[in-house]
């Protein structure tokens, strides 16, 4: 059992790394181990089928036949019975999986009519709520993660205050305190989806008299920037300063 345990997680693992590779050597090559995995199991069950009474019935030459299957089974594969080949057909014609934004541009394209909705709600330029989405979020490669893995969509880094009702995630976050930097865990809101995040951070701004002066679509990069910091979006100092940077590298 235990060599037959070894076999699988093995092969497992061997699907994982060619998962992530996707080239076509891969995708034979866990076919392959796949179809011996296979002939294993099906080795296995003739075995245990099959009565096994006398002095050769003993742990120690239960284990040497397992190792015996184990080798004859990949030898097999290695000469192929079909499987390996059917699995490399069908894995080879499979869609690639939209991938999540990876650069600046995805970023941009995929997030746009989000901040367009929150701009008309706010009047504050789309282009200005992106960037700082971006510069929250590290472009959307950085969004706080669930317990199970899922994002939590905070593209802006909202905090779960005491009014905060919806879904909440914990995160480790940097505060600055008399110019300090400081590492602390605080809890952050949660959203199902991107426009969520968007619509709730457009209703904050919205709806919050420190943040009157930015509700115009008249209102520069600079203002904008400022702005927020002064209104205490941010403790870091130097946040109106990052948010322009990101504005002029890529939102320009």
């Amino acid at each position: 059992m235990q060599v037959q345990n070894t076999l699988a997680l093995d092969g497992l693992e061997k699907i994982k790394h060619a998962a992530r590779d996707q080239s076509p050597g891969a995708t034979k090559a866990v076919a392959t181990q796949f179809e011996a995995l296979f002939l294993n199991m099906v080795l296995k069950s003739m075995r245990e089928a099959s009565p096994a009474e006398g002095l050769l019935d003993s742990e120690q030459s239960r284990n040497l036949t397992s190792m015996l299957d184990q080798q004859m089974a990949q030898t097999l594969a290695t000469r192929g019975v079909g499987l390996a080949k059917l699995l490399t057909q069908q894995l080879s014609a499979q869609p690639q999986v939209a991938a999540p934004p990876t650069d600046k541009t995805q970023f941009s394209t995929q997030l746009m009519p989000h901040a367009e909705a929150a701009s008309a709600a706010t009047g504050i330029p789309a282009r200005f709520m992106l960037a700082q989405a971006a510069l929250e979020s590290g472009w959307g490669q950085h969004v706080m993660r669930m317990p199970d893995g899922s994002s939590s969509h905070n593209l802006f880094g909202l905090k779960a205050g005491s009014d905060w009702k919806g879904k909440v995630v914990e995160g480790i976050t940097t505060e600055f305190v008399d110019g300090v930097a400081h590492k602390v865990v605080q809890k952050f809101r949660a959203y199902d989806t991107p426009a969520q995040a968007f619509a709730d951070y457009a209703a904050l701004l919205s709806g919050s008299p420190r943040y009157r002066s930015l509700l115009t679509p008249e209102i520069d990069a600079a203002g904008f920037a400022y702005g927020l910091q002064r209104a205490g979006y941010a403790t870091d100092p130097r946040y109106a300063e990052k948010l322009l940077r990101v504005m002029d590298a890529a939102l320009t």
